[in-house]
């Protein structure tokens, strides 16, 4: 079955004529839904974050509620916030508890957390955005009120530290539910999510489990199987020597529900790039100078046009892992994710290496190029073990050199104003980065990352009390830039935090 799916011709999206198409159907979005309303309340900013109207829950069906916005006739803003509020619960904005004046220890605060971000089981008011979750799950923080893929893994290695196991369970269990009901794990728990994942970072929480039964054991690598079809049938690329390599995308040529005036404004009505802003968004990175056609502005974002070091190191392990799992679960499906990962290392190794640069970066398929600039993104095939030993060592050489920071690991060099970029560093980056640099024999370097970026999540919630969504890793501050403002809560920091306490035992006293 895999080596069909590697034989299959070309994507739409690897021709850049069209954007990628996905076999199942998509549950309606709110934008789809309200039409005309959902348009004039997003453009007109109604609402401050673009995120409230997208998780209203409406009051009664959506053709009853569109057949009245139509008799209303032209509405100004009072009246189309009255109609709005009449029609919908709408969320209040998303909060953490107001943080303690007395700033007990950090792991102490963390664990304190937990049970603020946890939230029960879900079933969904009918007309929700909201998608049905049957275990509980924790949430980020701030405006994300949802359950999210690649944050999740991370938040997840704290939830160890403490002792949280049964939680951590308990999301595999509903990722693992996604992946049947979609046939992959979405972007977020929510309808205008479902037409694009993330990083697949799957097959790694599995692994934080243990004691699972043979039964569970068979669904979750089913599960997995049914992800990798996901990534090689709806994001595949030839490569120029013909090899197949992935690429982010999304299955919608639309502006995003959660971010449409942004959209809107960015894309002027080009379905191209609006394919590409939310293929931005399935990358996790969104956004950085990576993506973008001439390395600084926004506008000319060209994502799918992108074979990523990243997304494809991940996949390397996904196979390795369903390869491993066949053969603990005596399935004949072993040997071909062995020679699937043996393949897709080969083309990692070939295409997405500088070897005047020392670096792992993500190909550009118009420019049949490299393109230029160090990222973050270098230390994937290190994390995942892609790299041979010369290559990863050149990689230390080169994270230290360009990348370290006074305060933590930089996301990239470039200054773009963009949170995925300089001088922004992230919690999931750093553990990526320390986890591979370990592995590859740089334990100091990685302690150095992994110390300072401890000691820059410390100053700042001494300072605030907040544990923050992204930090500035040059002035040892808040992180900025994006579409909205720095989050505080927050799920992956507190998990990387708290792994990174256990690992190198700071944050204690």
């Amino acid at each position: 079955m895999l080596a069909l799916l590697l034989a299959l011709p070309p994507t739409a999206a690897t021709a850049q004529t069209a954007p990628t198409t996905t076999a199942r159907a998509y549950p309606a979005s709110p934008a789809e839904l309200f039409g005309a309303l959902f348009d004039q309340v997003q453009r007109r900013r109604l609402f401050p974050d673009g995120k409230t109207f997208a998780d209203a829950t409406p009051k009664r069906s959506a053709a009853a509620i569109m057949a009245d916005y139509a008799r209303a006739g032209t509405l100004d803003d009072a009246g189309l916030r009255a109609f709005v509020l009449a029609n919908f619960d709408v969320p209040e904005p998303g909060r953490t508890a107001p943080p303690s004046a007395a700033r007990p220890p950090l792991a102490e605060h963390i664990r304190a957390l937990w049970p603020q971000l946890t939230r029960p089981p879900l079933t969904p008011p009918t007309g929700s955005s909201a998608l049905a979750l049957p275990r509980r799950y924790v949430v980020p923080g701030g405006r994300f009120r949802e359950m999210y893929y690649w944050d999740s893994y991370f938040t997840m290695l704290g939830l160890e530290a403490d002792g949280e196991q049964a939680l951590t369970r308990d999301m595999v269990e509903n990722f693992v539910s996604l992946v049947e009901r979609y046939g992959h794990v979405p972007n977020g728990t929510r309808t205008y999510y479902v037409s694009r994942s993330q990083p697949p970072f799957l097959y790694l929480m599995m692994g934080l489990v243990r004691g699972v039964d043979r039964a569970t054991q068979a669904r979750w690598l089913d599960a997995l199987v049914a992800e990798h079809r996901f990534w090689v049938e709806q994001r595949s690329a030839t490569m120029p020597d013909g090899a197949r390599l992935q690429h982010y995308g999304d299955g919608k040529s639309t502006p995003r529900d959660e971010s449409y005036r942004e959209d809107v404004a960015t894309g002027k009505g080009d379905a191209r790039v609006y394919n590409d802003l939310r293929a931005g968004a399935e990358s996790g990175w969104d956004y950085s100078s990576r993506w973008f056609a001439d390395g600084r502005t926004l506008a000319t974002i060209d994502t799918t046009a992108i074979v990523s070091a990243d997304l494809n190191s991940l996949l390397y392990g996904m196979e390795r892992a369903i390869a491993a799992r066949c053969r603990a679960l005596a399935r004949p499906c072993a040997a071909t994710f062995d020679r699937a990962a043996a393949t897709r290392r080969q083309a990692i190794e070939r295409w997405l290496w500088s070897e005047r640069d020392g670096r792992y970066g993500d190909y550009d398929l118009i420019a049949r190029r490299l393109r230029d600039g160090v990222t973050a993104a270098t230390a994937y095939p290190l994390f995942t073990a892609v790299a041979s030993r010369s290559r990863g060592a050149r990689v230390a050489t080169t994270i230290e050199r360009d990348l370290l920071a006074a305060n933590g690991l930089r996301t990239t060099t470039a200054a773009t104003g963009q949170q995925w970029d300089k001088p922004n560093g992230w919690a999931p980056l750093q553990w990526v980065a320390i986890e591979g640099l370990r592995r590859y024999g740089a334990a100091p370097l990685a302690r150095q990352i992994g110390t300072r970026f401890l000691a820059t999540v410390e100053r700042e919630y001494r300072a605030s009390g907040k544990l923050l969504e992204k930090y500035d890793v040059e002035e040892s501050r808040a992180g900025g830039g994006g579409e909205y403002p720095t989050q505080d809560g927050f799920g992956w920091t507190n998990g990387v935090t708290r792994a990174l306490q256990q690992r190198y035992g700071r944050g204690e006293r």
